[in-house]
């Protein structure tokens, strides 16, 4: 994908079982320190998922639900899949250079497991 910008896209699993999903999951982008500092704060839920780049880490304090993390790779392929409750500290995951989030249970729906290779493709940045 190049570099990095705050915006939209879509995401999908790159070989194995399919997505579940019979369409692309929507992707939101957070790559600036502003986008990732508020990340999923004060929603009561996402539709589809919210990439954190460059991130290895995550917390939950402030959420007002669950979240499954898939932590990534430099390639986008998934490292680990955790679901994290509101109120908790991510253990930080060194080689992970980017963080995945969505609601808890969607994760597993979209056959994202550690292993699996992700593809991001970008949609637009905000005000273009």
């Amino acid at each position: 994908m190049g570099r990095w910008r705050d915006g939209t896209g879509t995401l999908t699993t790159d070989g194995g079982p399919p997505v579940a999903a019979p369409a692309p999951v929507p992707l939101e982008i957070a790559a600036s320190s502003r986008a990732r500092t508020r990340g999923l704060l004060g929603r009561d839920g996402i539709a589809g998922a919210l990439l954190l780049t460059p991130a290895g880490s995550v917390h939950t304090f402030g959420m007002r639900f669950a979240i499954d993390v898939a932590y990534l790779d430099r390639e986008l392929r998934v490292i680990a899949v955790r679901t994290m409750r509101p109120g908790r500290l991510g253990r930080p995951r060194f080689r992970a250079r980017h963080v995945l989030e969505a609601e808890a249970g969607a994760m597993a729906r979209w056959g994202v497991r550690p292993g699996v290779r992700l593809v991001c493709v970008s949609g637009h940045s905000p005000g273009r």
